[in-house]
Parts: C-alpha cells; structure tokens; sequence
C-alpha cells in the first residue's frame, strides 16, 4: 500500500520513528500487514464498546499506599533529555 508524505510524517511524529531508511520502511509495512488482518474479521452485528469494562458500573480504586520515595535524582539519571525536573518527551 501506498503512505502518502503527510501520513508519514504524521506517523514518525507519533511512534518516534524515522521511517526514511530501509529498516524503518520494513517496519511499517509489517504493521500494515499486522492491522489488515483486521478487515478479515466479521463485525456484522456487534455493537461498538464504550470500554472494555463495559459490564461495571464504577472502577473500585484502591489506596495509594507509597512505600517508597524521594528518588527524583535517580529516576532522572534515565532520561535522555530533561528540563529543571521533569522529563522531554517526545525525546528530539
């Protein structure tokens, strides 16, 4: 299938992923071939889902019980870019 340049960029600015060499034009077309696999289902009759929890009424949330903390330093020490304290994403 074609992609047009739009759609490209659109899709590289989405997943992070530079899609102009050979390795990442692959990449999209097996994730094309992957959700075409979608059309061969038969959905004739089934009503689209507000959520797949459909069947609750309400979500039950638990305590927040933390067990742990003051590990800023060490959980930035992961990030490629950042800025004060906080986390860049997307990176670039």
């Amino acid at each position: 299938q074609k992609v047009s340049v739009e759609v490209l960029e659109h899709l590289e600015h989405l997943a992070l992923v530079d899609f102009r060499d050979a390795e990442g034009v692959e990449r999209l077309q097996k994730a094309i071939q992957f959700a075409d696999q979608l059309h061969e289902v038969n959905t004739d009759g089934v009503e689209p889902m507000d959520s797949v929890l459909e069947d609750r009424w309400c979500l039950y949330l638990r305590e927040d019980d933390v067990t742990e903390g003051n590990c800023t330093k060490e959980l930035l020490e992961n990030a490629r870019e950042k800025v004060e304290e906080y986390f860049v994403a997307p990176p670039g």
